[in-house]
């Protein structure tokens, strides 16, 4: 049976969309009435490459069994879905009509599944050694998340690397490292057969007889999500600096025994809070993956352009590093560089 799922951001957004769309379910993407008018007109292309293609391929949402639609937050109809995806940045949960929004959502309890880097508060509360910890200075406005019950909020881990071409439309989404969604499951067994129903139907796809990357994984596990916490501080905030942003790459093998240990000593962050072993992605895999992120992160892209807030998983960490007694001189560092950048943002507005 097709599932309705609302997806919040259309940029990310657009690829489980498009991976949803091609298993034969019907999406909504909520984005400005501008991206909203191209995208109803155009539709939407993702550009992956397929194992052993030497070029990436574009998959065009037109040519797709599910139905896809875009709209602003203002003309959401909640009862229509199933399912909510959040792919947008966390500071846009600020914006007026989006607040609408997620109370709308909120109060018809519909499931929730993020896709953003910064966990949403809801979530975090569903993890006892964090459910008390002071962590709300992390958030752009942690009131956004205050309507939401815990157990309808899920993570799911972003891994794979996508952009925006900047000289494309804003309908258009490449796909640069094409590994997997991995999803914690929800408290209600019922939301998490649909999320077992998408799991499999996305695993069923073939384009041309091939198997189809970039694929939703659920876990039992809470703290699988939180492995790309590691991968964050080591990789995605060291791309800034107090010059130019560096690449992904360079941040992470410009000093790798450096890397290393801000690598494990967030895994081990994690384990404090209750993850196993089993549920985080070893450093070497990591970093052979960091050889091919040839450009800066999204966050340090955001503030080499003037983003006056960008997601704090870095603060996030740190917070919870200090709480638990282990705070570590490198993540402290890192923060202190965000924050000086960020300032200096708003001095120069």
């Amino acid at each position: 049976m097709p599932r309705n799922v609302l997806i919040l951001g259309a940029s990310y957004g657009s690829l489980l969309a498009t991976k949803l769309l091609m298993a034969g379910h019907n999406v909504t993407l909520v984005c400005r009435r501008k991206t909203a008018d191209l995208i109803n007109q155009q539709g939407t292309q993702v550009r992956i490459k397929l194992r052993d293609e030497p070029e990436h391929r574009s998959i065009h949402s037109r040519d797709l069994p599910g139905t896809l639609d875009a709209v602003p937050p203002e003309k959401v109809d909640v009862s229509r879905y199933d399912l909510v995806g959040l792919a947008m940045q966390e500071p846009q949960y600020t914006n007026h009509t989006i607040r609408v929004l997620m109370i709308r959502i909120a109060e018809a309890k519909l499931p929730c599944l993020s896709i953003m880097n910064m966990p949403p508060l809801p979530y975090l509360k569903r993890i006892p050694a964090l459910a008390a910890m002071d962590l709300e200075d992390a958030y752009t406005n942690a009131g956004v998340w205050d309507r939401f019950e815990p157990g309808l909020m899920s993570l799911c881990s972003p891994d794979p690397q996508a952009f925006r071409p900047p000289e494309e439309g804003a309908n258009v989404l490449h796909v640069g490292l094409p590994t997997n969604f991995k999803a914690a499951t929800f408290a209600d067994e019922g939301h998490n057969r649909i999320l077992r129903e998408l799991e499999a139907d996305i695993d069923a796809v073939r384009l041309d007889g091939q198997d189809v990357p970039v694929k939703l994984k659920v876990f039992d596990s809470l703290f699988v999500p939180l492995a790309k916490w590691s991968m964050l501080l080591t990789g995605n905030y060291r791309c800034i600096t107090p010059g130019e942003p560096q690449s992904i790459r360079d941040a992470v093998h410009g000093d790798l025994g450096r890397s290393r240990a801000i690598y494990d000593h967030v895994d081990a962050i994690a384990r404090q809070l209750g993850a196993d072993a089993a549920d985080q992605v070893p450093f070497e895999k990591y970093a052979k993956a960091a050889e091919s992120l040839l450009k800066p992160s999204s966050a340090a892209r955001a503030v080499a352009n003037g983003a006056p807030f960008i997601e704090r998983v870095d603060l996030l960490v740190k917070l919870i590093s200090h709480q638990l007694g282990a705070p570590n001189a490198e993540i402290d560092g890192t923060v202190r560089t965000v924050d000086r950048k960020l300032d200096e943002r708003v001095i120069g507005a």
